[in-house]
């Protein structure tokens, strides 16, 4: 689509056209990117966007009846809900020699909010050695394969904006040890963003739409386009195990959680989630429940906050099982979502300060408040479009050590200790003695915390059990940092 008569046409009758405003002034080279960047958009869907979410804010409607979501509880031998854990551990161990799982990492964001220039997945996160989060994944992934005789493939998507420095550094440190065959990168999709009171879509540059990412939702999208879905199926891949970017300590592919997804009586295989019980009732995560009959995510925001604190007979909180965004997805369910329309996902509204051309100037303009509208899609809203989808509680510490900001909560700090604690756990029960200290906590109780510092190697162990066996110290001295 190059033709500028016939385009300028087609945006008009959207309402669109003035997007083309300094067209006529731009250099050949900005003329042709802006025109290709207008190829890429859907511009036949965006007035019905524009009318459904830009021009009006639809008000979160909760479902009349919302339950506790019911979950395979972390212990198998918990008298609220028993389950096999060696049968389906056996299931997923099966499923991952016969080659039969992917692993899909969301990686488009940057590290900006941690003070870090370039793709977040390249942050140095580990507690010692500074191993960046790719780097955990990678070695996760050859571990996985050393133990069960197939290396699971991996798929990467990017983001326009780091896309080619994220290759970069994957060939910079020769693919971390993988067979470079076996990891493939492709960009999530864009959209436009708008101006909130009139719907146009704004400019970024004179030759440049303004546009944002299409959320982790858009990755189910980005897997059938990108020809990831194709290549999944010709080297007999029929799981997808997806995760972010952010959590050095996840399980890559965990053989448990497989096994459940595949074979469990109310698993249908198509959509699968972790749980993480809250920390404390406000904690800012969606929830797992049970909605007009299905399972689905409510965001925290949209759920009263009395429903939040309330609690059963013994004391712990009913609406429990907080989402850290992993699941399993199956192949075809994906395939699913994106080729009938009765399954397309919907877009969340989120009003932001977006830089703009203005149109009669031609000058940038930072706006001083939120002027535009973004859209994005969240891929926990499939999981209500499975015909059974599960849900299996993870333990914090075994599995979930995000590095979300700068400080605090989910920081590399915060992250860094976690890992600590991970480790400990595991070389104490391998028989190792540690070092322990106590430390006050905000509130003014004491804890017990590890008195050193020590970070695990994906491919040493990705599980308490891989250290059975190896030659070990016989302690951890007070104070060491210690790398393994």
């Amino acid at each position: 689509m190059t033709d500028p008569g016939e385009l300028r046409a087609r945006l008009d009758g959207i309402g669109q056209g003035h997007v083309l405003r300094f067209a006529d002034e731009l250099a050949p080279a900005d003329r042709a990117a802006l025109f290709a960047q207008l190829a890429e958009l859907d511009l036949p869907a965006i007035p019905e966007l524009v009318s459904t979410y830009v021009k009006r804010r639809a008000e979160a409607k909760l479902p009349d009846d919302i339950q506790p979501a019911p979950y395979y509880p972390h212990s198998p031998s918990s008298p609220v809900r028993p389950w096999d854990e060696r049968a389906y551990r056996a299931r997923g161990e099966e499923l991952l020699r016969a080659g039969r799982v992917a692993c899909f990492t969301v990686a488009g964001g940057q590290g900006t909010r941690l003070g870090y220039e370039g793709p977040k997945g390249c942050y140095p996160a580990g507690a010692i050695t500074g191993r960046p989060l790719f780097q955990f994944f990678a070695e996760g992934i050859r571990k996985t394969g050393q133990k069960y005789g197939a290396t699971p493939p991996w798929y990467i998507m990017t983001s326009p904006q780091n896309h080619d420095s994220t290759i970069a550094f994957f060939e910079e440190h020769r693919w971390f040890g993988l067979d470079r065959g076996g990891v493939l990168f492709f960009p999530q999709g864009m959209m436009p963003s708008f101006d909130m009171a009139t719907g146009r879509m704004l400019l970024a540059r004179k030759h440049e739409i303004a546009t944002n990412p299409d959320g982790h939702g858009g990755s189910l999208k980005a897997l059938k386009v990108s020809g990831a879905l194709d290549d999944m199926r010709g080297r007999g891949v029929r799981h997808i195990s997806y995760f972010q970017v952010d959590n050095p300590i996840v399980r890559v592919a965990d053989p448990v959680f497989l096994g459940l997804h595949d074979a469990a009586p109310d698993s249908s295989g198509e959509m699968s989630s972790k749980m993480l019980a809250k920390a404390y009732p406000e904690e800012k995560v969606g929830v797992f429940c049970i909605a007009d009959g299905k399972l689905q995510v409510i965001e925290y925001s949209d759920l009263p906050m009395e429903r939040q604190r309330e609690r059963g007979p013994d004391g712990t909180l009913r609406f429990i099982a907080g989402s850290p965004a992993i699941h399993i997805l199956g192949v075809d369910f994906v395939e699913k979502v994106n080729s009938d329309p009765e399954f397309a996902l919907p877009y969340h509204r989120a009003e932001k300060k977006i830089p703009y051309i203005d149109l009669d100037t031609g000058e940038r303009v930072e706006p001083a408040r939120p002027n535009g509208v973004k859209l994005e899609r969240f891929v926990f809203d499939a999981i209500p479009l499975a015909e059974r989808s599960i849900v299996y509680e993870a333990d914090r510490v075994e599995e979930f050590a995000p590095i979300k900001n700068a400080e605090g909560v989910d920081s590399p700090e915060s992250s860094r200790e976690i890992q600590t604690l991970r480790a400990v756990r595991w070389l104490g029960a391998a028989g190792v003695e540690i070092p322990w200290a106590e430390r006050r906590r905000p509130d003014g109780s004491m804890e017990r915390v590890p008195d050193c510092t020590v970070e695990l190697s994906p491919l040493v162990a990705v599980e308490a059990a891989d250290l059975r066996g190896r030659a070990l110290s016989a302690r951890v001295e007070r104070g060491e940092r210690l790398a393994i």
